[in-house]
């Protein structure tokens, strides 16, 4: 029995020095740099031999595929085709037999095949559904959330799948989860000794670097690399910051770059720990649940909100629901209605290291969360766009379709006009009538104009 005694002692002496390196080695190369806002450049070295990896992967496919025609192949190209668009007067026209545009204010039997092509293509290739699915990749990143099939085309590929399976977990995740509990920890921590100061220049000093220190420890908890353009035209206080929405780690993404004001409803759990914390170090708006309906109660809170121009900027997701990032679907307008200086955001995510979409009705909030810390990495680029006010000819819908179409125009997405509400809602009855409005002026609108004139 004595002789396990010093076992006992080397395994404890072994097991203290691996916590201490651990602990050193995260205060050293994590969570200071955060502190500072610096960075020693390993993630991007880290993202550079990623990318070579999944080159050579990408090559060993291909070379499989060709060796073995029969195994199941799914193309890695991006399905999502931008069509031209055509007025429904000249898609009419082309159907019916004079093959021109419409000019005769009747009606005509080939007028259905119209509408029949349109459901068609509508099944086939909905614009809406497929915004919430995962984004379709070039190359494969070595996940087989991507793709089932492609880790048994080789050996040598089945070899390098199962490395990086235990580098995520065994190496990454753990990893991930200590600077995730650490940044939200010392997030509730910081925020609530500020909350105790006295209001004036040095809380709001200490509010902002408590902020920026946390959500920069959250960035590295996740391996996000950003990169971000446009730093002069940064939201100012008394505006508003509106963005593309992707995934909730958006917020995350902005918050370890700038300094804002957040807006959302009142949760309970942890959620509602950090919630009550923050709020007492930095005007936050939060809604009860009684009030998120009530439109001009929100709008009255923030229009008090960005008047007051010693207040942080809001930041604000118009979307109102998250995207897969190929695209930006229609923003609502009460953010737009409030006379405020709105500056545009654009976020761009590169999919090949993680999709950091958010698939709410597929995924709960942690099984979102294991999913990105199980990833190689996030990757992201942020436009910070000039600043944009609404003009006197327009109103608020018109502004936000060109705030909309600015962010899209930036980050490379396709510029829709659906709701993205449409993903759990039916049809709006608006849509269908406008249909039936455009097809009304055709078989009678010109009769109507000539009587006029």
């Amino acid at each position: 029995m004595s002789s396990l005694l010093p076992f006992d002692s080397l395994l404890c002496n072994l097991l203290g020095l691996s916590v201490t390196l651990w602990i050193t080695l995260l205060l050293v190369f994590i969570i200071v740099p955060a502190i500072f806002g610096v960075s020693f450049g390993i993630r991007r070295l880290y993202m550079k031999t990623l990318l070579r990896i999944f080159t050579w992967a990408t090559l060993r496919i291909e070379r499989g595929v060709k060796e073995n025609s029969h195994t199941l192949y799914k193309p890695l190209t991006n399905g999502i085709i931008a069509k031209e668009s055509t007025s429904l007067e000249e898609s009419m026209g082309e159907l019916r037999s004079s093959g021109r545009a419409v000019n005769k204010p009747e009606f005509e039997l080939s007028d259905i095949f119209y509408f029949c092509r349109q459901g068609m293509e509508s099944i086939m290739d909905d614009e809406v559904t497929k915004r919430f699915s995962a984004e379709e990749l070039e190359t494969w990143n070595l996940l087989t959330r991507t793709n089932y099939n492609f880790q048994h085309i080789s050996l040598r590929l089945t070899v390098l799948w199962g490395l990086g399976m235990l580098v995520r977990y065994t190496f990454l995740l753990p990893l991930r989860i200590a600077l995730a509990f650490t940044g939200v920890s010392l997030l509730v921590f910081g925020t609530t000794l500020v909350g105790y100061l006295p209001n004036g220049r040095f809380k709001e000093f200490l509010s902002r670097h408590v902020h920026l220190m946390c959500y920069r420890i959250c960035v590295r908890a996740l391996t996000a690399i950003i990169t971000y353009h446009g730093s002069e035209n940064r939201p100012r206080n008394g505006g508003i910051c509106v963005a593309n929405h992707t995934s909730p780690i958006d917020v995350i993404i902005l918050a370890s770059d700038g300094y804002y004001a957040m807006i959302g409803q009142v949760h309970g759990g942890l959620m509602g720990i950090i919630q009550r914390a923050m709020v007492k170090s930095c005007p936050h708006v939060w809604f009860e649940r009684s009030e998120v309906k009530d439109r001009h109660l929100v709008a009255k809170r923030l229009t008090d909100h960005v008047q007051d121009k010693s207040k942080l900027p809001i930041l604000i997701f118009p979307e109102g629901t998250c995207i897969n990032n190929t695209s930006v679907m229609m923003f609502k307008k009460g953010s737009f209605e409030i006379g405020a200086t709105v500056y545009p955001v654009a976020i761009k995510y590169d999919p090949r290291f993680g999709d950091a979409f958010w698939n709410s009705s597929k995924y709960g909030m942690i099984t979102y969360l294991l999913r990105m810390m199980t990833s190689w990495a996030i990757v992201c680029s942020v436009w910070y766009l000039p600043p944009m006010t609404r003009r006197e000819d327009e109103d608020a819908v018109q502004f936000a379709n060109r705030v909309k179409s600015a962010i899209a125009r930036q980050g490379g997405l396709v510029d829709l006009l659906w709701d993205g509400g449409l993903k759990r809602e039916k049809v709006k009855e608006a849509f269908k009538e406008e249909q039936q409005r455009l097809y009304s002026r055709i078989i009678s609108g010109n009769q109507e104009n000539r009587s006029r004139s």
